[in-house]
């Protein structure tokens, strides 16, 4: 990863940003190209939308990006990337950064699954510490609707309420006598987000024996 000494204040970071942004809207590859290797993170971000507007970021640029020692532009970086299949986003859901590693996940759901992004996505639902990357992931799982992911999304539905909710929502893509089972149970969740969320799944899956648990 890419090593910056730490600048002083920078009063005129902001007025660089707008120049940054405005590049993009002018078509300004010179400017663009400059912010980009700016101390302030701000604007090494802005230089990165400018040179897409352009349709002029390039692949190494892109992945230099999403080294790059600030969170905030490898997150800008892994926005850009989505549409371009030919960057490797399941490297960054191993971010030492929480933040990055979410916004890879949600990236990675927003996406064709490989094998790799699914496996990585079971990985982090399973294991990572951080309930926001696990919430994110158990989200891209539901969105990928791969049957690999199944098992860790039922695993999320007894993880923390918001890793709940979303697990009960990342069912929806299936339908097996497990997934039937986690609803019933989420109807009965001490959340009532989850409950809500269970029941309107089950509406929309057109679930009928979801309520036999009552009867």
């Amino acid at each position: 990863m890419v090593q910056r000494v730490p600048a002083a204040p920078d009063h005129d970071a902001t007025e660089r940003h707008r120049t940054a942004v405005l590049a993009g809207f002018r078509g300004d590859l010179a400017e663009a190209r400059r912010a980009l290797s700016d101390p302030h993170p701000r604007v090494r971000a802005a230089a990165l939308g400018a040179l897409a507007r352009c349709e002029q970021l390039d692949l190494a640029t892109l992945t230099a990006a999403l080294i790059d020692d600030d969170p905030g532009v490898r997150r800008r970086a892994i926005t850009l990337a989505i549409e371009r299949p030919e960057v490797d986003l399941v490297t960054c859901l191993a971010d030492p950064d929480d933040t990055v590693t979410e916004h890879a996940a949600w990236a990675c759901g927003e996406r064709a699954g490989t094998d790799e992004a699914v496996a990585a996505l079971v990985a982090l639902v399973m294991t990572h510490t951080e309930p926001l990357v696990r919430e994110a992931a158990v989200a891209a799982l539901g969105s990928l609707g791969d049957e690999r992911g199944l098992e860790a999304i039922l695993h999320a539905c007894a993880d923390r309420a918001p890793v709940r909710r979303r697990a009960v929502l990342a069912l929806a893509p299936f339908d097996t006598p497990a997934v039937r089972d986690a609803l019933r149970n989420a109807r009965l969740d001490r959340d009532w987000q989850v409950r809500q969320s269970a029941e309107d799944l089950a509406t929309i899956m057109g679930i009928d024996d979801v309520d036999d648990i009552d009867r």
